[in-house]
């Protein structure tokens, strides 16, 4: 099955344009949030994504909150929100969960979660499916600008539990379009121009 990965699009209706034209390609899209900018632009930025025409599922990131995600999705039939949650399309089981994980800096606007927070949401996940997750988890795809590594304890500690496949995230930019594995689990910071991943 072949899947187009994205993440932190930001607003950019280029990128999204893009994501239109390549999901033609694909069986299944995944979106792992950051869809709007710091709360702002969610809508355009999802009618413009509305173009795909295959299975979507999303997280919201950190800059928009599951309510307001399931919000902008109205009535885009191919779309899922998944948090703390999950789906089986396509004979793969998917769970997502979106947010900033740890608690970002950046203040009130930022959807974030608590490392506690973030085991609890992530407890229901399948073994051996799909996890979408907007935050790296700590040591693979999570290196900043200045070195440092902000990925989640508690996304690592599922995917080394659960072994997922495949794991989908973004958030930490300068990582995006990067792989690296934890187990026998592929990472993935899929980034705003897409990648096309086959399961």
């Amino acid at each position: 099955m072949k899947l187009l990965l994205f993440s932190d699009v930001h607003c950019s209706m280029e990128h999204c344009r893009e994501l239109v034209r390549k999901s033609s390609t694909v069986d299944l899209v995944i979106a792992a949030g950051d869809m709007g900018l710091v709360r702002k632009g969610l809508r355009e930025t999802i009618e413009a994504l509305q173009g795909i025409e295959k299975p979507t599922v999303l997280v919201p990131g950190n800059s928009e909150s599951r309510e307001e995600l399931e919000e902008a999705c109205q009535g885009w039939e191919q779309a899922t929100v998944l948090h703390g949650s999950g789906i089986e399309l396509l004979g793969i089981r998917f769970w997502g969960v979106g947010g900033g994980i740890p608690v970002t800096p950046f203040g009130d606007w930022s959807y974030d979660f608590t490392e506690q927070e973030a085991a609890r949401m992530l407890s229901g996940c399948p073994q051996g499916g799909v996890l979408i997750t907007h935050s790296p988890p700590k040591g693979a795809v999570d290196i900043s600008g200045s070195g440092q590594r902000f990925g989640s304890q508690a996304i690592r500690e599922a995917i080394l539990e659960k072994e997922p496949i495949l794991c989908v995230c973004g958030h930490i930019h300068e990582s995006a379009g990067n792989h690296e594995k934890i187990g026998n689990t592929i990472v993935v910071n899929a980034g705003p121009k897409g990648i096309v991943w086959e399961v």
